[in-house]
């Protein structure tokens, strides 16, 4: 079933049809036209409705969304039949057919075309080069065949004049890898004569219009299709110069895509310019003989066809008989035969030259040497465009023809689909309802049966000895069909004063309708005579496109032949094979229809178009489809599209089998009286009960939508968010080891700058990656050179500190401004003092002074003041005005301790071992200033002009680093902690 589309569309499915009346059905028809939905399912039948107009519903993106699907996925189109024909052909390695009817003008050939398009699309999808050589040949065929075989017609602007049946071969992979073209009964009588306001076929027009003027020239031509006999009725039509040009551009284009040669081209085309120049030939009789009149066409046409001029005139004008015994003599034509005989001749060269053009695009598309064994079965897919059923006011031997392959067709097609709904019924066990539709075998039998069928009939008379017309056949059939319920004939008075009347028509009851046929030519187009000259001329051509297509030529006229077979009989052979064919393959149908006469996009015929639904047996197919049952599906193809309309199935079921799973959906619905279980299918019996799941399910579908929505946003937003991380932790990891990296070339480069004369100036920075781009120009560096002279003491104090402390001591006023000599302020005495001791010490500088509290080893603290220069470092007594009470120079220093803890312990360690132990004086004003690092890095650049003190700080640093200090000093009194010395 297809899928529902609004009810302002109509019913998709006729076998939805609330009633299965003609009524419903065409009022359903006539919406979806105007609608613009020219497509509708009949089960899995496409009706097809000609809409007169380009329509956007053939590109890419809609081969896209039929490839793969379901008939009932999408909206019913040509391209879900074929799609559902090529699946059928891999899946189950079963050969399938797709079987296009339709009346004249309906649209048969464009859906065939459409068809071949879409099979084009979907396969080699690897694009390998000798598949689409294949590919491109099966296309391009449609543009030879349909110039060589199409004609424009009251109709039809492109009508198809000959039956097509092309087998696409694919391989196990479901590639094309050939095919092969089949063709019936070309309308050959259209060369010489057409109906008034119609044309020659396209060929002629399209040279005459599109041909350059060289190959014009070359062909002895004229740019002007009036200036023929053949090609002047047609030439009236308008709008039709520039689609002939581009057309023959598109033609000779094909031509050599397919593989044509230059030369066998050339000889196409000489050949349509000898049938054009043969139709200017006049004949003329003065009682005796007959005469050509001008014989500069003759010459043209024997230059063309690599003939001598001589016997062109000889075969035109004699005909070469063969006596009893054995003699040969020339009979002379009248000027009456000498015109059949001519035009017979143009009509057999036209035939033969497209039956050439058919074997020769075979040559080239037909599968070589395909091994089973090696390569896998070879299935095929058989699209068939035949001419469709014909009603004209005029009708004759072709339109008797075609119309008995319409009700050959008919009877496969009412055949096939009866036996396939039967058979599926049997198959899943439900009861066969019987069917009343239209058996039209007994209207097939009139025409073909053996000894008694009209066929028969017409070769009997072909037959007979003797001057055996149109009208004694007639009688004949009369005679023999006169009980025929299907079959009469009516007599026309043809002399008022005797009151003569003579048969010159029959009629047969269709089933598309009674149509009357005039016997006029009957015979002699069944006979389809040529003159044995004719063969034989074109059998000793110099041309040896025109000697293959002759080969009967190359008989003597004194060889005895069997007498070919009629072109009726001819015609019935190749459609019975035909029918053979198709039956053997499993069936996809498209049912084409007219809307209407003036070929309107707008206007719909209502009695136009129910006539064709009646002859096409649309209703009769809507009833065997529904047979009881409107819609049958198997049973994981219902659960899956109806599944989330019950809570025992959504969104996966826990039953035994998809069967019962379908149940409780039905049973859920309520519609265990609607519905019948088969084998492996589910029987809907109306299409009420199926409308009802399909709105339950498009309620739900939004619902479902927006959650899928949610999940899935949800699963892409986690799985940026999880790629988003992972590029972080790549881009943190990369800049971890770039940095790193760095970091240990700097190292590298840098590790020996203590021993360098200039401490490393010279050594040049490495480049740093972009993560530390910006640190690199911030480096210690660079901001050391932009430090003021002023303040290079504390830095260095500070750099100092931190190298003695190494991060071991947590709080050393590093965060601080250190102003070094706390004691400069407190009186004028000290600065007395320190005067002083400038010009008896001769220091330069402060290094740093403050108050203290000095231990001795007595564990009695006083206060003292401490004063550090780059010479001595001096004790003081605050109060007695900051006198010296004693003075050690710094190399007698050999270290520094201090404790790890939050305390101002200080030991200053002497090389006389009288170490000096002091608990630094916190200031006044801000109390947690902590001044040991202070002190530390005062020693330390000290310590930077004194070697020994430097080395000391640093020994003693890594040693005591860790050590707390109580309130002593080890080497005085008796406590077990280890000594301050660095030699301990």
């Amino acid at each position: 079933m297809a899928e529902l589309e609004g009810l302002e569309f109509g019913k998709s499915d006729f076998v939805l049809l609330d009633e299965v009346t003609m009524e419903q059905f065409m009022e359903n028809l006539k919406l979806r036209f105007e609608k613009g939905r020219i497509y509708t399912y009949i089960g899995e039948v496409v009706v097809s409705v000609n809409p007169y107009r380009q329509m956007d519903i053939y590109g890419k993106d809609t081969i896209d969304a039929y490839r793969g699907r379901e008939l009932y996925e999408n909206p019913p189109h040509l391209y879900a039949v074929s799609d559902a024909a090529y699946k059928a052909m891999k899946r189950r390695a079963k050969d399938t057919c797709i079987v296009i009817s339709g009346e004249s003008g309906a649209g048969k050939t464009e859906a065939s075309k459409y068809i071949m398009q879409y099979i084009a699309a979907i396969t080699n999808p690897s694009q390998r080069v000798e598949v689409e050589s294949v590919k491109n040949v099966l296309l391009k065929s449609n543009c030879v065949l349909e110039a060589f075989g199409n004609a424009k017609t009251n109709r039809n602007d492109n009508s198809s004049r000959f039956g097509k049946y092309m087998d696409i071969n694919f391989n196990f992979n479901g590639e094309p890898t050939g095919g092969h073209i089949n063709n019936y009964l070309l309308e050959k009588s259209r060369v010489v004569q057409q109906h008034d306001g119609e044309r020659n076929f396209h060929s002629f027009y399209q040279l005459l219009r599109g041909g350059s003027d060289e190959m014009l020239e070359s062909l002895h031509l004229q740019n002007d299709p009036a200036a023929y006999i053949y090609t002047k009725e047609g030439s009236l039509a308008k709008n039709t110069s520039s689609n002939d040009r581009s057309s023959h551009r598109a033609v000779m284009s094909a031509l050599e895509v397919i593989g044509f040669s230059p030369e066998e081209i050339n000889s196409i085309y000489q050949i349509l310019a000898s049938i054009l120049l043969l139709g200017d030939v006049r004949f003329e009789s003065d009682g005796e003989s007959v005469q050509i009149l001008g014989l500069e066409a003759v010459g043209h046409v024997s230059e063309l066809t690599a003939t001598e001029a001589d016997s062109v005139c000889k075969s035109l004008l004699f005909r070469t008989v063969a006596t009893g015994g054995g003699d040969v003599i020339e009979k002379g034509h009248s000027e009456q035969d000498a015109c059949f005989g001519r035009d017979a001749f143009v009509k057999a060269l036209y035939e033969r030259l497209f039956g050439w053009i058919v074997s020769r695009i075979n040559s080239v598309i037909e599968v070589k040497d395909y091994d089973p064994a090696l390569h896998g079965k070879n299935t095929v897919i058989g699209v068939l465009d035949i001419y469709g059923f014909e009603i004209f006011d005029n009708n004759s031997f072709e339109q008797f023809c075609i119309n008995y392959c319409n009700e050959k067709l008919q009877q496969l097609f009412i055949e096939l689909i009866l036996r396939q709904e039967q058979g599926e019924y049997q198959r899943e066990g439900i009861t066969w309802q019987h069917i009343d539709y239209f058996n039209n075998q007994i209207i097939v039998d009139l025409v073909e049966q053996p000894h008694k069928g009209i066929i028969s009939i017409l070769d009997e008379a072909c037959l007979s000895v003797g001057k055996v017309t149109d009208t004694v056949c007639l009688e004949s059939m009369g005679t023999k069909l006169a009980q025929h319920p299907h079959y009469t004939s009516r007599k026309v008075r043809t002399d008022q004063k005797h009151g003569l009347c003579v048969c010159k028509h029959f009629r047969i009851r269709h089933y598309a309708g009674d149509v009357t046929y005039s016997i006029e030519g009957f015979l002699d187009k069944n006979k389809d005579l040529l003159f044995q000259d004719f063969k034989r001329l074109m059998y000793n051509s110099a041309n040896q496109v025109l000697k293959e297509m002759w080969p009967d030529g190359q008989l003597s006229i004194t060889e005895v032949t069997k007498r070919p077979l009629t072109a009726a009989t001819l015609f019935k052979n190749s459609i019975v094979a035909l029918v053979d064919k198709l039956g053997c393959k499993e069936p996809y149908y498209v049912r084409c229809i007219k809307p209407n006469e003036m070929k309107s996009p707008v206007l719909f015929d209502d009695a136009r178009c129910q006539h064709q639904v009646a002859y096409l047996g649309l209703m009769e197919n809507v009833m065997v489809r529904r047979a009881g049952f409107a819609y049958r599906q198997h049973y994981a193809r219902v659960l899956q599209r109806y599944k989330m309309t019950c809570e025992y199935t959504w969104p996966n079921h826990l039953m035994g089998s998809d069967r019962e799973a379908v149940e409780a959906i039905v049973t859920q619905h309520g519609f265990q009286d609607d519905v019948a279980y088969g084998h492996t299918k589910l029987f809907v019996r109306t299409p009420r009960s199926l409308f009802t799941l399909e709105q339950e399910r498009a309620a739900l579908i939004p619902i479902l939508v927006l959650f899928l929505q949610k999940v899935w946003r949800g699963a892409l937003a986690r799985r940026r968010c999880r790629r988003m991380r992972a590029i972080y932790a790549i881009m943190g990891c990369y800049k971890r080891y770039k940095v790193k990296a760095h970091f240990r070339e700097v190292e590298r480069r840098f590790a020996n700058v203590r021993n360098l004369a200039d401490y490393g100036k010279s050594v040049e920075w490495p480049t740093p990656p972009v993560a530390l781009s910006q640190f690199h120009n911030n480096t210690v560096m660079q901001i050391v050179k932009n430090i003021p002279p002023s303040d290079m003491l504390e830095v260095r104090a500070k750099v100092a500190a931190l190298t003695a402390l190494s991060g071991d001591r947590k709080d050393w006023g590093v965060s601080r401004a250190w102003e070094r000599n706390y004691l400069a302020n407190t009186s004028s005495g000290f600065a007395r003092v320190t005067k002083e001791l400038r010009n008896k010490d001769e220091y330069s500088q402060v290094l740093f002074s403050g108050f203290c509290r000095k231990v001795n080893r007595f564990n009695k603290s006083t206060d003292r003041g401490l004063l550090i220069t780059d010479k001595c470092v001096y004790k003081l007594e605050p109060k007695k005005q900051y006198k010296v009470l004693k003075r050690l120079p710094l190399d007698a220093f050999t270290g520094l301790s201090v404790t790890a803890g939050v305390d101002q312990m200080v030991a200053l360690h002497t090389s006389c071992q009288d170490d000096i132990l002091l608990c630094l004086q916190r200031g006044e004003l801000c109390t947690n200033q902590d001044r040991v690092g202070e002190l530390v890095g005062t020693d330390g650049v000290a310590g930077q002009k004194t070697p020994r003190l430097k080395r000391s700080l640093l020994m003693l640093h890594n040693n005591y680093a860790n050590h707390t200090l109580g309130i002593c000093h080890c080497h005085s009194c008796r406590c077990r902690r280890p000594a301050l010395n660095p030699s301990r």
